[in-house]
């Protein structure tokens, strides 16, 4: 048994050895004939590689905003559940006339619910507004103010450039203190260094400046902390009322080892309690969650790299073509050639693979063209851009793939006729 394993193993060993061969020589011949025919070469790649730059840009922009929205889909955080409003949808119709007329989420709730719910470690409120901020002189006008409640920042976890939060004495009493985004503290000092300590106008009041947020620009599904200023919400509490504030909303997240699913049911059995629903009663409110978004996102990239796919195709198809129509010239000038080596021994196999050889690697040289100028592309002008667009392995190897793939579909019909001519008649056309 162990004799015939090896006499299998010699055999595949010799073939291995005699394709490597065959493919050397075809690979030899192929390079021969694409440099012979440098305008016909140059015409040929051309198409490919606009044909492999328009599939492969196309890929890449896709799994960049993917991953950039992705990314900022995930910063709102996998274990937390929001207790809003407005559901954020997730397929099926959306009875926005009933959600319209549900109440916001309000900071009493949020107390009450932080005595309720066991299941949550970090409960904040928060809502918005838009007004002026001003520093002497200077103001920024149209700023998200942002009135939070204290553990908003163990939910959130931003990191700060200078300063610090709010402590949780500050919270409590609603201290007249503010953290800032970077864009707010650029446009209201000279120096983003020079806000700490400073007292800024902001309704009416002064606040003292304790803090100012690292600058991160703004996420794809609207976050922007650079354009914010954070108070208190117990400061905010002082000057207006925090009840039924459009666009409120409370932030649970799970304590360790408690599945969200766990939260979600403490969470709806606690507001409807306080609210005191019916039984029977629909709940008029929304519990939502990161995989909500997530799932809505899994669907519409699928739609999206389909239709990546057909605009890529179309520009591919054309480059295919031009190779296919290029293989067969190729072909026919070298008749002549091919009849001669088939007279001398030429199997129908090293044809073949001499002119699929011919047409990979026209197709791969045409590839790696594209490649290089989405490289290039990417590199310029990404950073001229504020959006995070890179070329990744994945990308180019579905160009070499692809690039290998239209070579092997575009060059085996003129290959495999030029396989099965016959030698005499061959010759005779060549001559």
């Amino acid at each position: 048994m162990a004799l015939w394993k090896l006499h299998i193993f010699v055999f595949l060993l010799r073939g291995l050895m005699i394709f490597l061969r065959i493919l050397k020589e075809s690979f030899h011949f192929a390079v021969h004939a694409l440099t012979v025919n440098k305008l016909r070469t140059i015409l040929s790649l051309l198409g490919i590689t606009i044909g492999i730059l328009t599939i492969v840009t196309v890929f890449t922009v896709v799994d960049s905003l993917e991953r950039n929205i992705r990314d900022s889909v995930s910063e709102l955080g996998s274990d937390v559940v929001y207790v809003q409003k407005w559901p954020w949808g997730g397929g099926g119709e959306y009875a926005w006339w009933k959600y319209f007329q549900r109440p916001e989420p309000s900071y009493k709730e949020l107390q009450m619910l932080e005595k309720k719910v066991n299941s949550a470690q970090n409960m904040a409120f928060a809502f918005g507004l838009s007004k002026t901020v001003k520093y002497r002189k200077n103001s920024v006008e149209n700023t998200t103010i942002l009135p939070v409640s204290h553990q908003y920042y163990e939910i959130w976890g931003f990191d700060l450039m200078e300063g610090r939060y709010f402590s949780e004495l500050e919270s409590k009493s609603g201290s007249p203190i503010a953290v800032l985004g970077y864009d707010i503290a650029e446009g209201l000092f000279p120096s983003v260094k020079e806000a700490i300590g400073k007292e800024i106008k902001l309704l009416g009041r002064k606040l003292k400046v304790i803090g100012v947020f690292e600058k991160q620009g703004q996420s794809l599904v609207g976050q922007d902390t650079d354009e914010t200023v954070i108070i208190p919400v117990n400061f905010a509490r002082t000057l207006m009322s925090t009840n039924d504030r459009n666009g409120a909303f409370i932030m649970a997240m799970a304590r360790p080892g408690v599945e969200l699913d766990k939260l979600k049911d403490d969470l709806e059995g606690a507001m409807r309690s306080i609210r005191r629903l019916k039984p029977k009663a629909e709940n008029n409110f929304a519990l939502n969650e990161i995989s909500v978004l997530s799932s809505g996102l899994d669907a519409l990239f699928d739609i999206v790299g389909i239709a990546g796919m057909v605009i890529g195709g179309f520009s591919i198809l054309v480059g295919g073509f031009g190779i296919a129509n290029i293989m067969f010239v190729s072909v026919k000038e070298r008749t002549g050639q091919i009849g001669i080596q088939k007279s001398l021994g030429a199997k129908n196999h090293f044809i073949l693979l001499q002119f699929l050889s011919e047409s990979v690697l026209l197709c791969l040289t045409g590839g790696a063209v594209g490649l290089l100028l989405v490289w290039l592309a990417v590199s310029l002008g990404g950073s001229q851009i504020d959006f995070d667009i890179s070329l990744s392995l994945k990308n180019v190897l579905e160009g070499v793939f692809i690039s290998i793939g239209i070579g092997l579909v575009s060059g085996f019909v003129p290959a495999y006729s030029a396989a099965r001519l016959n030698p005499v008649d061959a010759i005779r056309k060549g001559s």
